[in-house]
């Protein structure tokens, strides 16, 4: 087998309840986010490049305050308000993760819910620009008092479902996201090129290799496996 070609391991995970990741793990937003975070950093002095390594994952004003240490938090969070508005109205490029049309459709009877940093509205317009479905379950900014990093949001979204922290599974793509699932004793699978360095407990290019069955006991089996796909 040549060098570079793509690796066919494949990787049986069990859950008895799935929890979705948005931005990066179910819709490709990253036009919208580096058009808006890039607008930011210029307007701040800072180099744009170095702003995007940081801005997946987390919530707005919590990445700022990562960029600009010293700027009081009232700031951070005007500033964040206003992106979230822009980012909110601003859907071209938005469009499904390779794959998640059909995995959605997958899990719809499924246990499973949204764990994202955008808000309930931000959430809403990219779900739907994407025509995927909207989680009957879901934590958004809303939700709760502290971001990814911090595992809240998972922790909450396995509470509202009923199911244990450690029957759960991840769907992340970011740094934040992984580090957040991981702090709540949950295994992930990681999903797109950032996560492919982020150790998840396996890893997926997109979601089209992705299959979930549910078993007569309530388990339900993730099967990843395929192009560009590896895991443990």
């Amino acid at each position: 087998m040549p060098a570079n070609a793509p690796t066919t391991t494949t990787s049986v995970l069990t859950a008895r309840a799935l929890l979705l990741d948005m931005d990066g793990t179910l819709v490709n937003s990253d036009a919208v986010v580096e058009r808006c975070w890039r607008r930011w950093a210029i307007e701040h002095g800072l180099d744009p490049e170095e702003a995007l390594k940081v801005v997946h994952g987390r919530q707005g004003y919590l990445t700022m305050a990562v960029l600009l240490p010293d700027r009081p938090m009232e700031q951070n969070l005007a500033d964040n308000r206003v992106m979230l508005e822009q980012e909110t109205a601003d859907l071209d490029g938005v469009v499904p993760i390779t794959g998640a049309p059909a995995f959605m459709a997958a899990i719809a009877a499924l246990p499973h819910a949204l764990v994202t940093s955008a808000d309930e509205a931000l959430a809403t317009a990219r779900l739907t620009a994407s025509g995927l479905p909207i989680p009957s379950t879901r934590v958004t900014a809303e939700h709760v008092s502290a971001s990814k990093p911090d595992p809240e949001g998972f922790l909450k979204a396995a509470a509202e479902l009923g199911v244990d922290p450690a029957d759960c599974l991840a769907l992340e793509d970011s740094d934040a996201g992984i580090t957040a699932a991981f702090a709540a004793g949950m295994r992930v699978l990681g999903v797109g090129p950032r996560a492919a360095a982020l150790s998840p407990t396996a890893h997926t290019e997109d979601l089209t290799d992705v299959r979930v069955a549910s078993l007569p006991d309530g388990t339900i089996r993730i099967h990843v496996g395929g192009r560009g796909v590896s895991g443990m």
